[in-house]
């Protein structure tokens, strides 16, 4: 009795321990806080998945009537081209402040097994170079714009161009790049020029991250970038980069209500995202979540937006980010769905699709790890009036589609899938279970203690009353056994004095 109440005890003591204490989310912290060789931080350092980014080009079909003017610009969808991102932060130093320093790296490695076509594709697109040179021009002084369009002119440079698709996405070589370079070197920095070449540059940039410390909440968040806290192509309160997550770790612990912020620089700005619904991802939970609707909203819909508006407000749905990408007049849009009608309807081949083109993420409420991504955004050329320049009066006011890219993480690769599941999954429940085993075997084996305490006394009792009674049916048979002998006794000495008795007469 004494060790089953003991056991018992000490089982109850165990259980009411892991309540109290809660050692699965000890060891949680231990994980989600970033701090040198701690799991979580080296996912963040060099996360080991398959982040990919697709690139899908539009090629103009119908180009000389086009810019005859007897028809509206054809585009043909072509691609994707895809690249792997090897997303990493080098040169890391954790600050006494909680934070931690490092530089953003994310170079790109073609995956030809997973294009639809090659790099070396010819196909027919807009000479970003002279477009965009057009566009700054076409508000200097006539005498200005009157040497450009010589220059213009001079150099044969045409609007729409063949080049390979990897030209286009990576830079090529323009002569009227080349002299603005030497005319304007504060401007135009670069020898050649490229979308996803302008998208991808982060060189000299510096991000500094919450390590969690101090605030579990904020592990892996960006506290600043380029040591500025805001954005400054942006006015209040359209400016804000800290609390955003660069889209390697999102908040811990995140509430069913509570909304997200997702910055990348090639965004030019912070996008809130909203919890949409709930999935699970190869066995570990997760929120899902979308951008806000009208998240590209730049006063139309909000007037706290306005802030987003650059002198002139692009039409609904197009952000202007043209500050972000060294002055060309390049502008976003979330997904091609959110865009006004008649801007999808200026063009033809713009099919959009929202299945096809909607950002969304999956993210483990837990510990903030992203478990699935895909971000889609469409970049654009708009034009303003450019009928005084040469060669390209044909795209004035006219929103030009460049590509649309989709960066995505179909999954965790299965070794860290399975680590995780452990951790997020699989432990909260072996706790539980763990909690319950403990406490109600305790209440058992102190149940069993008393049972037994309160029915051994009783068996002991009855085994004596059982005793009791044999012992005197034992008596009682001893008894009666001497009564027998003893009336056997007196009838032998009558019968023996009956035959004296005889023996006497005769």
């Amino acid at each position: 009795v004494y060790t089953t109440t003991v056991c018992g005890l000490c089982a109850i003591i165990l259980g009411s321990i892991i309540v109290a204490v809660d050692p699965y989310q000890i060891v949680f912290k231990m994980k989600v806080i970033f701090s040198e060789g701690s799991e979580t931080f080296l996912m963040w350092e060099k996360p080991e998945v398959d982040l990919l980014l697709k690139v899908y080009l539009f090629n103009i079909t119908n180009k000389d009537a086009f810019l005859k003017g007897t028809e509206k610009l054809k585009v043909q969808e072509v691609g994707p081209y895809v690249y792997k991102e090897s997303m990493a932060h080098e040169n890391v130093t954790f600050n006494e402040n909680g934070t931690i320093t490092a530089i953003p790296v994310h170079p790109l490695t073609w995956v030809p097994e997973l294009s639809n076509g090659t790099e070396d594709d010819i196909l027919v697109l807009p000479n970003i170079a002279l477009l965009s040179f057009a566009q700054v021009m076409s508000t200097s002084s006539m005498l200005t714009r009157l040497g450009v369009n010589v220059l213009i002119r001079q150099t044969q440079t045409k609007p729409l161009v063949s080049m390979t698709a990897k030209e286009f996405m990576f830079g090529y070589k323009s002569t009227l790049l080349t002299l603005g370079n030497k005319l304007m070197p504060s401007w135009i920095s670069f020898g050649k020029l490229g979308l996803i070449d302008r998208m991808y540059d982060f060189d000299g940039d510096i991000s500094t991250t919450f390590s969690g410390t101090t605030d579990i909440h904020m592990s892996g968040l960006l506290d600043n970038y380029n040591s500025l806290n805001y954005l400054p192509q942006w006015e209040a309160p359209c400016n804000n980069v800290s609390g955003a997550s660069d889209g390697t770790k999102f908040n811990s612990l995140i509430s069913k209500d509570q909304d997200l912020l997702f910055f990348r620089k090639s965004l030019c700005r912070s996008m809130s995202l909203v919890r949409v619904g709930e999935e699970v991802v190869k066995g570990i939970h997760g929120y899902k979540y979308e951008f806000k609707n009208n998240s590209m909203d730049n006063g139309f819909v909000d007037p706290n937006n306005k802030c987003f508006c650059h002198k002139k407000c692009l039409p609904k749905g197009i952000l202007d980010v043209h500050e972000c990408y060294y002055g060309k007049h390049r502008n976003l849009q979330n997904d091609a769905v959110q865009a006004e009608p008649k801007v999808q309807n200026s063009i033809e081949g713009m099919t959009p699709n929202e299945d096809l083109h909607k950002t969304f993420f999956i993210i483990n409420e837990e510990s903030g790890l992203p478990l699935n991504l895909s971000v889609r955004m469409q970049i654009n050329m708009a034009f303003t009036d450019l009928s005084t320049m040469a060669n390209v009066q044909r795209f004035s006011n006219m929103i030009l589609p460049m590509l649309w890219t989709d960066i995505s993480m179909p999954g965790l690769p299965a070794g860290m899938n399975t680590k995780f599941y452990i951790y997020l999954t699989l432990g909260p429940i072996l706790q539980v279970l763990a909690t319950y085993l403990f406490l109600v075997g305790g209440v058992a084996f102190i149940l069993l203690s008393l049972a037994s305490a309160l029915l051994i006394p009783k068996i002991n009792l009855i085994s004596s009353n059982r005793g009791n009674t044999n012992n005197g049916n034992a008596n009682l048979r001893n008894a009666h056994n001497e009564d027998w002998a003893n009336s056997t006794s007196k009838e032998m000495d009558l019968y023996y004095c009956s035959l004296l008795a005889v023996q006497n007469e005769e």
